[in-house]
């Protein structure tokens, strides 16, 4: 595995797991809504996932994230529409998204 690509994935499991400690390790939809510093927090590490996956897409277009258009564009949405973000779609990510994120990066990381 080429060294920036490893560099990229460790940023990536990184914010994954700084999402959790953000969220103090519990998935409580209200307190992340009444908490913007959390929000805020994790729409950041939201960001970093989705700027190196984009990076990782220019290297390799097919790199195997299952749903790598989807993170880089929330990204985007993050990072360009922030007055549109709706915390309902990040608590999505956050709930249904990272884990499967987090499997497949485990498993690149084990290559």
């Amino acid at each position: 595995m080429r060294a920036e690509v490893k560099k990229l994935l460790t940023d990536i499991e990184d914010a994954i797991s700084n999402i959790d400690i953000h969220l103090e390790g519990r998935r409580v939809f209200d307190e992340f809504v009444d908490n913007i510093t959390k929000r805020r927090a994790d729409e950041r590490e939201l960001e970093i996932i989705g700027e190196a996956t984009n990076k990782l897409l220019k290297i390799d277009p097919d790199f195997p994230f299952s749903s790598a258009r989807k993170i880089v564009n929330l990204r985007n949405r993050v990072f360009h529409a922030y007055d549109a973000v709706d915390e309902t779609i990040i608590w999505k990510v956050i709930i249904k998204d990272i884990p499967i994120l987090a499997v497949e990066l485990q498993q690149l990381l084990l290559l």
